[in-house]
């Protein structure tokens, strides 16, 4: 698929004035002038936008896959400049959404209806440049816009897929090929599998179209930078290469493949069911089978085009695949051109000898003639319906054929209706069909039909790669099949909607997937009922899965789903409903010959896709805009993961650009702050205002550690964590190191669930729609109930329901000293949302009262003000809270980053007599664990 927004833009959406877009793509040269090749080449130095950054982000939760890729470009020139955005994503993937910022323009994407007409018209485009610039798998989007001079632009471009089990791995590729070197380039990737990841790797980076880039200095291992942290459901994948590394990889800036395989761990036989807001999932993946007998045909294209490297690689392939095969197999082995050539009449059972004998014929073949490809099908098939009727075994066995060419129909029947009308009629649903198509000429579409119709797959080889690899790759997945003819069934009562639940065939390494929605979303159980054969007998397996909040109702995090039956809560799961649903209805579409049946599978396509924003062939993206930008609104439309090319300057309160470590301009909040809040080294303040007491404590984390700072999943629905970060320590301190917050995130699971990382540089808010805040630009956005709001370089206030508000404030330093680190600080400015049963280092304080039961200064003193010591610290003291009896002394402390002081009590220890439990029970597992070992019923023994 090439998307060719840059006409669109330029002719229908007026990113320039209509001259200029009339003139997009129109040489800097005038005809017939000669410039000497130096200056050619200096001029397009000069004049070449620079790519400032490029960064991907892709979250996988249960398989399903939210990616989001943005990309800023300068024009360093002095004049308007062309430029282009392009990038390759899977074939299998959904575009969702695209922005485009031109200066001081914003284009936002749109997924609206395509009339049939102009559908086919752009149907037929998107075949004729895939099979001219389509990476093996993928597809390309491109858009094109002008710069004026000395401007900036920004791409922002979401889709999303659907991982597909071969070879017993899920692979997630994502293409980094910004075509330049990029001062800011980074890939992220999120897991999130509640069953376990069983195992996980980062392969090398991959280019198979770019020979000589792509290749680091290892090649054995992830990519150069990489870092990865997991646990048992949680995987973080960071690949962050500095400019000297990428140019070690390639100089031109085409990286390749970040490719990233994992598998997860399966115990019920039955599968795994996951529930959540009315809608399931059921992956079922059975292991430990015996595999059924193949009955195969590899039909080989001989024709004339097939001459030198494709022929002897694919029979080289061929010599692999023999002698694979196991003994209860039975082969046989045709090559066509104009002339069918069968090896043997018949099939033959897998010997020492026949292997040998059919290696001898395939090494005989040579290219010559035209390609009949429905004289060559028909005899496949024939050869295997004889095989089965005769040997009554149909039900215990599989029948395969495996066909390989590089051309189209040439000789015979080369009309493309009757070859798969034939072909269907023939197979009549008892043979199954895997085409590979070698090289640009191939009508793939063709051979697409052919698989889709007759239970198989198709794979594309290019004309560069090694065709014999791919057969073999491509034989691998379906060399071992354990089932046949499976039935999955649900109640007719319990469940809608489902998509496909009949299989021809399930092999060894790969997975069945089956969404649909439950009519009862309160359903304790659902049963479950998978019928198939396998080589021994017909197996059936009956279950009730148990699917109620407490075990199936959970999400990736291990937390229990929001509450409500609001029928638009958005979810993951809804979301991979959605997406195999209209999948479906395409290839149903594909397959038809039905007119009023094509238009029916059509007009149901088109509505979902509207519905979830799909781009798809019955579905156009069009550009609302241009809008001027309002102080950076538009960013919320974007993915941009970091700040503009310009150095961010010290200004933590976003009203000035003075530098050194604070402002001196009084803190004036959007709305009002309360003491009790977490800033700094860090240090922690608890306001009780009851009995006007303020305590502080101090936490000595080490790097990495995520702190839980508030926990009220169960009830409020509420859970703050922050991730520390190491500075050394200052010269002629105390302590060794320093820990500061660089990352606080929220996870708010009422009315929907909503995923918010704040971070110095940005806030991600994720519910539903992924949203990335640059933190240079003050920005509101919100919806049900969330609202955040950014003040530029200086903080972001979260609002939940109205009841819970809290303010993370950003601490910026031009020119930081050693012991210094961007941070955050966080602020509780509304408690009244958050339960009794709320918990954390600050949480658990949020609804208590103190009092001093030893009172140094006597009754009439206000222990809210008393005199500055200038020791530093003052009168000791015991202080009663939550059944704690604390020893206390008395100081002062500066917050709202040190623009207020303010009198404390001040528990020493790491608030060991303080803080209910001990510090490693408020470690968290990953950014988004709601999980709390201390809170409901919990005490503790003074």
């Amino acid at each position: 698929m090439l998307l060719l927004l840059g006409l669109c833009l330029g002719v229908s959406l007026g990113v320039g004035s209509q001259e200029e877009a009339q003139s997009w793509g129109h040489s800097t040269e005038q005809d017939g002038l000669r410039v000497p090749r130096q200056v050619r080449l200096l001029q397009r130095l000069k004049t070449k936008p620079l790519m400032t950054e490029f960064s991907v982000k892709s979250t996988i939760i249960s398989r399903y896959a939210f990616t989001t890729v943005s990309c800023r470009m300068l024009n360093r020139a002095s004049e308007d400049q062309d430029i282009e955005f392009q990038m390759q994503i899977p074939a299998a993937a959904f575009i969702t959404n695209f922005t485009m910022l031109i200066g001081d323009k914003v284009y936002q994407g749109e997924i609206t209806e395509r009339a049939k007409k102009s559908g086919d018209r752009v149907k037929e485009k998107r075949n004729k440049t895939t099979e001219e610039n389509g990476e093996k798998g993928t597809e390309i989007f491109r858009a094109s816009a002008v710069i004026p001079s000395k401007d900036k632009a920004a791409f922002f471009l979401s889709y999303e897929e659907l991982l597909q089990r071969r070879l017993g791995k899920y692979e997630h590729s994502i293409s980094v090929r910004p075509q330049q070197l990029s001062g800011r380039l980074s890939v992220e990737v999120i897991i999130l599998e509640s069953a376990g990841i069983a195992s996980l790797e980062v392969l090398p980076l991959h280019n198979s179209r770019q020979r000589g880039s792509g290749r680091g200095e290892d090649d054995s291992g992830p990519p150069p930078s990489t870092v990865i942290n997991q646990n048992e459901t949680f995987a973080n994948i960071i690949f962050k290469p500095s400019v000297v590394q990428q140019a070690k990889i390639a100089q031109n800036g085409v990286l390749g493949d970040f490719i990233i395989r994992y598998d997860v761990n399966r115990e019920q036989s039955i599968g795994d069911i996951q529930v959540l807001n009315g809608y399931f999932v059921h992956y079922f993946a059975p292991k430990d089978l015996p595999p059924l007998p193949k009955n195969v045909v590899f039909v080989l294209d001989s024709s004339a085009s097939m001459v030198g490297t494709k022929l002897r690689q694919t029979k080289d392939a061929l010599f692999t695949i023999l002698h694979d095969l196991r003994p209860q197999d039975r082969f046989s082995i045709i090559g066509f051109s104009n002339r069918i050539k069968v090896w043997k009449d018949h099939l033959i059972s897998v010997t020492p000898d026949s292997i040998r004998d059919g290696k001898v014929y395939i090494h005989h073949m040579s290219p010559t003639g035209g390609t009949d490809i429905n004289g060559a099908l028909q005899r496949a098939i024939r050869l295997l319906n004889k095989y089965v009727a005769h040997n009554d075994i149909g039900d215990r066995s599989v029948s395969l054929i495996i066909f390989l060419t590089d051309g189209k129909p040439t000789v015979g029947e080369t009309h493309t209706l009757k070859i798969l009308n034939n072909t269907r009629e023939a197979a009549r649903g008892q043979v199954c069909i895997f085409t590979i198509g070698i090289g640009n000429d191939v009508d793939f579409r063709l051979l697409e039909k052919l698989s889709l119709e007759n239970c198989g797959l198709t794979r594309r080889v290019h004309e560069e790669e090694d065709a014999g690899s791919q057969l073999i790759g491509f034989y691998d997945e379906i060399r071992t099949p354990l089932l046949s003819d499976i039935h999955i069934d649900y109640p007719p009562s319990s469940v809608v909607q489902a998509t496909k639940t009949l299989f021809p065939n399930y092999f060894n390494g790969s997975e069945i997937i089956i969404a649909g929605k439950l009519v009862d979303r309160k359903l304790d159980h659902l049963h479950v009922e998978v019928t198939a054969s396998n080589s021994k007998k017909f197996v059936i397996l009956k279950t009730d899965v148990p699917v109620g909040p407490q075990k199936a109702g959970k999400d990736v995090t291990g937390s229990p789903r929001p509450e409500g039956d609001g029928e638009g809560d958005p979810n993951h799961i809804e979301r991979l409903w959605s997406y195999l649903t209209t999948k479906e209805l395409l290839s149903s579409w594909l397959q038809s010959d039905d007119e009023l049946e094509k238009e029916r599978l059509r007009q149901r396509a088109q509505d979902l896709a509207l519905s979830y924003r799909f781009l798809i062939p019955f579905t156009s993206m069009k550009l609302r805009g241009p809008v001027p930008r309002k102080d950076g609104l538009e960013e919320a439309h974007g993915m941009s993961a970091a700040m503009g090319p310009e150095p961010v300057v010290q200004s933590v309160r976003g009203a000035g650009t003075q530098p050194g470590p604070l402002l001196e301009k009084p803190y004036q909040p959007r709305i009002k702050i309360s003491k009790t809040s977490v800033d700094g080294d860090p240090h922690f303040v608890v306001d009780f205002p009851l009995s006007k007491l303020t305590v502080c404590f101090n936490i000595d984390g080490q790097p990495g550690d995520i702190l839980r700072l508030v926990s009220d999943h169960m009830d409020s629905g509420v859970t703050v964590n922050g991730e520390l970060i190491g500075a050394p320590a200052p010269p002629n301190g105390h302590k060794k190191q320093r820990t500061y917050f660089r990352t606080i995130t929220i996870l708010v699971n009422k009315p929907e669930r909503s995923y918010l990382e704040i971070t110095p540089s940005r806030v991600i808010l994720d519910g539903g729609d992924r949203l990335v805040l640059p933190c240079n630009q003050s920005v509101v956005v919100g919806s049900r109930g969330l609202e955040v709001a950014v003040s530029a370089n200086a903080n972001v206030t979260v609002t939940i329901q109205g009841s819970i508000a809290f303010v993370i404030l950003i601490h910026l330093y031009k020119k930081p000293a050693p012991f210094q680190r961007h941070h955050l600080g966080f602020y509780i400015a509304n408690s009244k949302g958050l339960s009794s049963n709320c918990h954390g280092l600050l949480g658990q304080f949020l609804n208590q009262d103190a009092r001093l039961t030893e009172d140094p200064a006597g009754p009439s003193q206000n222990l809210t003000h008393l005199p500055l010591l200038q020791a530093g610290e003052g009168p000791e003291a015991v202080l009663k809270v939550k059944g704690h009896q604390v020893p206390v002394v008395w100081k002062q402390r500066k917050i709202y980053n040190g623009e207020e002081q303010i009198d404390c009590w001040f528990a020493r220890n790491n608030a060991a007599k303080l803080i209910d439990g001990e510090y490693k029970d408020y470690l968290a597992s990953h950014p988004f664990d709601t999980g709390m070992t201390l809170g409901r019923g919990t005490s503790r023994e003074l």
